[in-house]
Order: C-alpha cells, then structure tokens, then sequence
C-alpha cells in the first residue's frame, strides 16, 4: 500500500492550503530540525482588515543562526496583543464564539517559550480537533536526517519510507525531480488554484489569510472550502 508524504516547516496559524497538504497524506513532519528563515510564515501570518490585511506577528528577535526548533519567543505580551487583535476583527463572525475558548486559552492561558511549540500545537488542534483531518504527526528530529539541504530531505524521507511525497508548489525551486526518480518516490506539486471563496469580512475576498479567517466565518463547513469543493465537483 502506497504510503503519502508531506515535510514542512511549522508556520504561525498557516493559511488553508497548509491544511490542504495535511489532508492529502498519511503522514505529516514538522521539518523544524532546519535554518529559521526571517520574513516568511514561520513565525507570522495575515488576517483582514477593513480595506487590507494586517500581519500578527509573533517576536522572536533577530539572530540570524538558528534552526526553527531553537527559536525563542522573545517578549511575552505578543500573546495578548494577538488574541485582542482577532477580538477586535472577528467578534462578529458567525462561528467566532465557537473557537473562542480555545484560542482564548492558547494565548492568554499558557506560557510559550519556543516558536515551534506554539506552531506545532495549534496546527495539529486546528488539524484534528477543528478540520477532523486523521494525519499522523511527527517532528523531523525524530528521524535523525542527516545532510544538508536536499540531502537532509531525502534521508528523512528514505527514513518514513514514504513511496509518495506531496510538496508544496515553491519547493520547485530547490528539488531536483531526478533524485525522486531514483530513489523510487513519486513527487507531486500541490496545486491551490481553485479554492471556492466564503463569506468573508471586508471585501475584496483574499484566499491568502491564516485559516483562523476560514474557521470564523464558516465553522464546521471549513473542510469543504479546502479541499471538499474538490470531492463534490
């Protein structure tokens, strides 16, 4: 039996396709064994505002040399900051008071040292307990990878013995397709084109948002607007 793979870097509160990859595989790693990048979604992401978007941004300082496992979350008042910020923009969404407690929870109620912890936390509780997705969770260090770059990715992915690997469409920069050729995986690109919008707070519709503004909005109809729109087609 074929056994689908997906290996990404935790990403702060992520936008729909990043549950869209979970849905797709059987097994799912956090690749946080690897270089913090700054400026991306590891430790950000958008919500809407009236007329734009706005960053939530969690701090984590600016040392340039670390894994995303190492990261540190720098100065504790983000969490407030967050939580009133998706007060203040989604009070009034249909489905807000369903989640409140739990997010509410998750910001004011613990105490987050490292960025990957938070991450990996609400992505597995959004994954299961929100989207009902059934993907198993692992964190990379388990695995022991060795190499650099693609070198790593193909000794952890040798290691799971995963036959299929899903990847997100921006990997095609670094990949080389014949290393999968050889090592007998089949590679395939995510495609996000065709996501069905919602009803959504302040026009124009952005599909580009983290998935807090899917699960506000529609509630228990967010994993049509992922990936069940495909399956009724």
């Amino acid at each position: 039996m074929s056994k689908k793979l997906a290996i990404i870097q935790s990403n702060y509160i992520p936008w729909k396709g990043y549950f869209d990859i979970i849905h797709d595989v059987d097994l799912f790693i956090f690749f946080d064994d690897v270089k913090y990048t700054h400026r991306e979604w590891r430790n950000r992401n958008l919500i809407k505002k009236p007329n734009s978007t706005l960053w939530l941004t969690v701090p984590v300082g600016s040392d340039q040399d670390r894994l995303i496992y190492e990261v540190q979350i720098s100065d504790e008042s983000w969490a407030n900051k967050h939580w009133k910020t998706l007060e203040r923009f989604y009070a009034k969404a249909p489905y807000f008071k369903v989640y409140k407690e739990f997010f509410k929870s998750v910001y004011l109620d613990r105490k987050w040292k490292y960025l990957s912890e938070l991450n990996q936390f609400l992505i597995r509780s959004i994954s299961t307990e929100f989207l009902g997705i059934q993907t198993e969770f692992r964190d990379s260090r388990e695995y022991n990878a060795t190499g650099n770059k693609l070198d790593h990715l193909m000794d952890l992915i040798k290691k799971t013995g995963a036959d299929i690997y899903i990847s997100g469409p921006s990997a095609r920069n670094y990949i080389d397709t014949q290393r999968f050729e050889d090592a007998g995986i089949k590679l395939i690109y995510k495609n996000y084109v065709g996501y069905p919008e919602y009803p959504q707070f302040y026009p124009p519709f952005v599909h580009e948002v983290t998935i807090l503004d899917l699960l506000f909005h529609v509630g228990p109809d967010a994993p049509y607007y992922i990936w069940g729109w495909r399956e009724s087609k």
